[in-house]
């Protein structure tokens, strides 16, 4: 063999290819975390901070719609709150798996927390969803009318929340994609 060859074939030793297929998946982790950090925090944010208030004749009689007038918002809240949380404390962990791909157990718990909370970020979303879907369009078997002629800024915000926060989820569904295939390719 000659020199050359040699020293390609510890090079490929020391860095298998797999190697460097991990790392550029710890990459693409790193960034969704960030991603979906992001996008749960603005929704957070948006959906805490809606509110419109509409005069009714006169200036003591007015109608209020806030997020916090309904439980399905005020978990939609926390529980975009907790998953940002959650996101921005597992970034060091991630920056970690880009130093060191190999390791897999960390993956693992990652994996189980990623799972559980897509899990807890799906349920908010669904319950905020379907609040939001009767203030758009009511429900005239059950005499609830649709407010979003009224309080038209009101559910622009709700509705761009709900945005956010499925973006997240879809941000969390990668994350455990790219991590059970990390975790095969062991």
């Amino acid at each position: 063999m000659k020199a050359g060859q040699l020293e390609a074939a510890e090079a490929l030793e020391l860095n298998p290819p797999a190697q460097g297929l991990k790392k550029w998946m710890s990459m693409v982790d790193f960034a969704l975390r960030i991603v979906a950090a992001i996008g749960t925090l603005g929704s957070a944010i948006a959906m805490a901070t809606t509110n419109e208030t509409l005069p009714f004749f006169t200036q003591f009689l007015q109608f209020r719609a806030q997020y916090n007038d309904l439980p399905s918002f005020t978990f939609f809240v926390i529980a975009n709150g907790v998953v940002c949380g959650y996101l921005v404390l597992s970034i060091p962990l991630s920056i970690f798996h880009i130093k060191r791909p190999e390791l897999t157990i960390t993956r693992i718990i990652l994996i189980i927390f990623d799972t559980a909370m897509m899990a807890l970020l799906t349920a908010g979303g669904s319950a905020a969803a379907a609040i939001v879907y009767l203030a758009h369009n009511g429900n005239s078997s059950a005499n609830w009318f649709a407010i979003c002629q009224q309080f038209s800024s009101f559910c622009e915000r709700i509705t761009g929340s709900l945005i956010g926060s499925f973006g997240a989820t879809l941000a969390l569904i990668l994350l455990i994609i790219i991590s059970a295939v990390v975790i095969s390719r062991h």
